[in-house]
């Protein structure tokens, strides 16, 4: 039990991150495949979720290239300190989207869902990072309303 609240802690100072199995085992003293254990029963009990890519096949077992907790709430009442706002900002963004569609990390940008693309920022967050990008979307938080491609964070509340 202490191992995994261990692991808690290290996901909400570092969400989202890319897992590197290896160095977490190390730092909270277990297997190597103990971690991969550890992170698919807490995606089943609902407290993380697990982000990946388009890969099929056996090259998506145990890929994970992005972990999660299950909602910003949880970062609140686990992390240290103030949580950082990017952090709080994406893990909105995939629990609200996740309840109805299948989330993907996309190759340019946050998330794919479909073929649409989301890159999730700020109210100073250009679309630079999606040019050439059909069917992509800035999600910006702390904005009233959309316009031209950019879609206020708050919207995404509705999805639920």
């Amino acid at each position: 039990m202490v191992k995994i609240k261990r692991l808690l802690y290290i996901i909400s100072q570092s969400a989202p991150f890319r897992p590197n199995l290896t160095k977490i085992a190390q730092r909270i003293d277990v297997h190597r495949n103990q971690i991969a254990d550890y992170l698919f029963y807490l995606e089943k009990a609902g407290i993380i979720a697990q982000l990946r890519n388009r890969t099929k096949g056996v090259r998506l077992l145990g890929k994970v290239d992005k972990v999660y907790l299950d909602n910003p709430n949880l970062i609140y009442a686990i992390a240290e300190g103030t949580p950082d706002k990017g952090s709080m900002r994406e893990t909105f963004f995939l629990n609200q989207m996740r309840v109805n569609h299948s989330v993907l990390l996309s190759e340019v940008a946050d998330f794919q869902i479909d073929n649409l693309t989301f890159e999730v920022g700020g109210p100073n967050k250009t679309r630079r990072q999606l040019t050439g990008e059909a069917n992509a979307y800035v999600v910006k938080d702390d904005i009233e309303y959309g316009y031209n491609g950019t879609i206020p964070l708050w919207s995404f509340g509705f999805n639920y």
